[in-house]
């Protein structure tokens, strides 16, 4: 057997696999959550191995009278580490200092930010994001946007692209490609890919809805892959369940892996993947794209991607609805649950 041909099959036969095959606790959480006590108080730890991560204890509390309602949305980290948090409520992004004091609110006008990628261009810093709803008729929308939350650019669906029918413009993602240009995800439309120059003129689409190879079911998330010789598209194809490779000139290259629990975000760190799962887990995946350990794996199904479910009900070192996903430059990971109140959780690489 080949080296590639083994690469392969290990990928296939780990993500087929069950995390309790493993010893990862996928079925009874026992290793996938753990309580440790130091005498003093009891620490909150999931994962495995060198992947063991410890819950800050009320990391990102919000001030009375301030609320989330709800986190379907994403995480992102500035040049001075400040980590951004976007809501769906007229709080609109939160920004908090690296230990979880909140620092101010921005873009209060876009109340329904779904995803965020930070980018510095010229020495300027910028978020990427896709709108689900302004608080005028500024829905689905794409806006980069400084880092007070000011709009320098706005992106609406391109007529040129066949949009007549309403409600087919329901994007979920946007992240810049190394030569300026712009991709957007139509991720609850027809989960088209779109590309745009760095002026916001449409150029192409790509992909479109299906279960083929090649095709998507929910073009939820995007991120720039570039541990490869090149750099690749990384596409949550959440309703598919699996990871899929685009190139930069929106050709599919491949899937990457499969039997995901309804991927939505990738955060990069090194060689490894961490991607945050709409049923109940975060996995991270090495450069083959095997899974190495599992965060916060919740064995209670009824759980998974329950909205209505209130998060005080669920252990803070399980999640129930994984949707925002990002790991800082320390390796520490940040994971905003999908419900209706909303919960950030800060997970710390364990010290024993």
């Amino acid at each position: 057997m080949t080296k590639d041909a083994l690469r392969i099959s290990r990928r296939k036969f780990l993500t087929a696999a069950g995390a309790s095959t493993f010893g990862f606790a996928g079925h009874s959480g026992a290793q996938s959550a753990q309580r440790i006590s130091d005498g003093r108080s009891q620490r909150l730890i999931t994962g495995n191995g060198e992947w063991t991560y410890e819950v800050t204890p009320a990391w990102g509390a919000l001030p009375a009278g301030m609320t989330f309602g709800g986190t379907h949305g994403a995480i992102a980290e500035d040049n001075a580490r400040n980590i951004y948090v976007s809501t769906q409520s007229a709080t609109g992004i939160l920004v908090y200092t690296p230990d979880g004091r909140i620092l101010k609110t921005i873009a209060s006008q876009f109340p329904e930010v779904h995803s965020m990628v930070h980018a510095v261009e010229n020495g300027v810093e910028f978020l990427y994001t896709t709108v689900q709803k302004g608080t005028s008729d500024e829905n689905w929308l794409f806006v980069k946007m400084k880092l007070d939350g000011t709009p320098v650019l706005k992106i609406s669906a391109p007529a040129q692209a066949g949009f007549n029918a309403p409600n087919a413009w329901r994007i979920t993602a946007a992240l810049p490609a190394p030569d300026g240009s712009i991709f957007i995800a139509n991720g609850y439309g027809d989960s088209r890919i779109f590309r745009f120059d760095r002026q916001g003129n449409y150029l192409n689409s790509y992909s479109g809805k299906g279960t083929a190879p090649g095709l998507l079911n929910c073009s939820h998330g995007l991120a720039l892959d570039a541990r490869y010789d090149q750099p690749l598209l990384l596409i949550c194809d959440r309703e598919n369940r699996r990871l899929c490779h685009f190139d930069m000139d929106g050709r599919y290259v491949r899937t990457v892996t499969e039997h995901l629990r309804r991927p939505c975000q990738v955060s990069f760190h090194g060689d490894y993947a961490f991607v945050s799962e709409l049923e109940g887990r975060v996995v991270i995946l090495d450069r083959d794209n095997a899974p190495v350990a599992f965060l916060g794996d919740n064995p209670r199904k009824e759980q998974w991607a329950n909205y209505e479910i209130d998060p005080n009900t669920i252990p803070s070192a399980m999640f129930s609805a994984a949707h925002g996903c990002f790991i800082d430059r320390d390796a520490n990971v940040f994971v905003s649950d999908w419900n209706k109140t909303g919960r950030v959780t800060r997970l710390a690489k364990h010290r024993a």
